[in-house]
């Protein structure tokens, strides 16, 4: 199966639940069932004669966390601003920890909450503070520089 684009689009219901932390917050979302675009494309695999746990439905794996990123409003003197959402879409109503993101030399001249994303070292950049993602959830910070840095998921623990 060949998936050339992908459509990142989705409707919010209502927001379940928020929980301020500083910069940031968590939010538990509905998705609006009327809307069936997919999140993140998965390649269905055959399972092994001996049984194999990795299927959709059975375990989660870091395609099951997706970043959006997008510009907002400059700070007053001029820096660019963005916005970064990380979701935990898993199907199977899986929660994920130790969300581990590839983010280069990461960093804001605004300040970002180091509990909601912290660089650790170059091109490793830590989620939640480790702590798990529930179904649902989606966090979000914000943080300003001259140019966006590409984000993508290096690694997740499943819980």
């Amino acid at each position: 199966m060949n998936i050339t684009s992908q459509t990142f689009s989705f409707t919010v219901e209502k927001s379940i639940e928020e929980e301020k932390v500083s910069q940031g917050s968590i939010k538990t979302i509905d998705i609006s069932k009327k809307n069936r675009s997919a999140f993140a494309a998965r390649k269905l695999q055959q399972s092994s004669e001996e049984g194999d746990d990795n299927r959709i439905g059975t375990a989660c794996s870091k395609d099951d966390i997706v970043i959006f990123q997008g510009s907002t409003a400059p700070l007053p003197n001029g820096i660019p601003s963005y916005t970064v959402q990380i979701l935990n879409v898993c199907a199977s109503g899986c929660s994920i920890s130790n969300i581990h993101v590839s983010c280069g030399w990461f960093s804001s001249v605004r300040l970002v909450n180091p509990t909601v994303f912290r660089r650790l070292y170059y091109d490793d950049c830590l989620v939640n503070n480790g702590e798990p993602l529930g179904p649902g959830e989606c966090l979000s910070f914000q943080y300003a520089n001259s140019f966006s840095y590409p984000l993508s998921i290096s690694s997740v623990a499943c819980c």
